[in-house]
């Protein structure tokens, strides 16, 4: 399979790019230490369209938190780097939008390549609490920089994702590194 992927990375249509990408992606569920070889080797004099077939094959092992998956896109262990919730409602009801907002700030004395994401911890049926990890941004901050960041999650009813009451935590992931932001309560 490696063989005819290395053959279509750089196909000029991007469904076979993004086939590429999507199969690359599934190998790495089972095999995350190859899709790093595949993906750094692949990343060397890249164009930007084999830069973006790389990045969306990294998806799920960057979502995961796998640091040689960040690594690949220059996103070290983060260092000096809080984030701090600055809209984030205490109460919900299932069916609502919630609207969350929240700074992340680079505290060290050196720039770093961020990628920032959004764990929410929904309550389960059976009293658990089990992550979804949602895109938010890459970001490029300075020493002293700071940026806010945001996303809508919806507590709606799914045919994919039941929504229970009880609490919500909620957490930026930083290049894989949860930083606490708080909890919605969600009555039912």
């Amino acid at each position: 399979m490696l063989a005819l992927l290395e053959r279509l990375k750089d196909d000029p249509a991007l469904y076979v790019r993004r086939s590429v990408a999507n199969n690359l992606n599934d190998i790495g569920k089972d095999h995350p230490a190859l899709l790093v070889q595949v993906a750094t080797r692949w990343m060397k004099g890249a164009t930007p369209e084999r830069e973006w077939l790389v990045r969306h094959a990294l998806r799920s092992a960057i979502k995961r938190g796998e640091p040689a998956a960040l690594a690949v896109v220059g996103a070290r262990p983060p260092s000096g780097i809080e984030a701090r919730v600055t809209k984030l409602p205490r109460r919900a009801a299932l069916g609502d939008t919630v609207e969350v907002h929240f700074e992340v700030a680079n505290r060290s004395q050196q720039p770093q390549t961020l990628v920032v994401d959004l764990a929410v911890h929904f309550q389960k049926a059976n009293g658990e609490a089990r992550p979804k990890v949602f895109k938010v941004k890459a970001l490029l901050l300075g020493p002293g920089q700071a940026e806010t960041v945001g996303k809508r999650v919806s507590f709606a009813q799914l045919t994919t994702r039941k929504h229970y009451p009880g609490p919500h935590r909620f957490e930026a992931l930083v290049n894989g590194r949860g930083l606490p932001l708080g909890v919605v309560e969600v009555s039912g």
